[in-house]
């Protein structure tokens, strides 16, 4: 577990409320739409891949706040149809998942969840997966950084 400040970033934003067997799916549809927007409006891409979650339940059945956010260098103007947003600097639990999306949550966020638990911090409800090494829906081996935002 690495405790650490996230970078402040600009970030384009499509939220929805699911669970989380619907969050394939969701990406699927929305990041097209990102990346259209990025290059319909001229956008500069600042980063990987986020999703952010609040509340994340531990079950597949809780309905729960999930966006994807693609960074991108803050633009001097910006008029396009997806929500433009800036995110600060949070102090984050994180760790790192090298595998497939099967062992994400056994093998990625138990033993972060574990630690977490077992040291002084609190979670503040905001959880973020960055997608730095993604290979699609089906490969073997992706590299995603888990962080669990914490509460002071």
């Amino acid at each position: 577990m690495q405790i650490k400040e996230t970078p402040d970033m600009w970030v384009l934003r499509l939220c929805r409320r699911l669970r989380i067997p619907e969050i394939r799916q969701a990406a699927a549809e929305c990041a097209p739409l990102i990346e259209q927007q990025i290059e319909e409006v001229g956008l500069t891409v600042d980063g990987p891949w986020l999703f952010v979650s609040h509340n994340l339940p531990k079950d597949g059945k809780t309905p729960f706040d999930w966006e994807i956010c693609r960074p991108v260098a803050r633009p001097a103007a910006y008029g396009g149809s997806i929500e433009l947003c800036h995110f600060e600097p949070i102090i984050v639990a994180a760790g790192v998942h090298q595998g497939s999306l099967r062992t994400l949550f056994t093998q990625g966020y138990a033993p972060l969840v574990a630690e977490i638990e077992m040291s002084r911090h609190h979670f503040s409800g905001e959880s973020r997966e960055v997608y730095h090494d993604w290979r699609g829906p089906g490969a073997p081996y992706h590299r995603i950084e888990i962080q669990f935002g914490l509460s002071r």
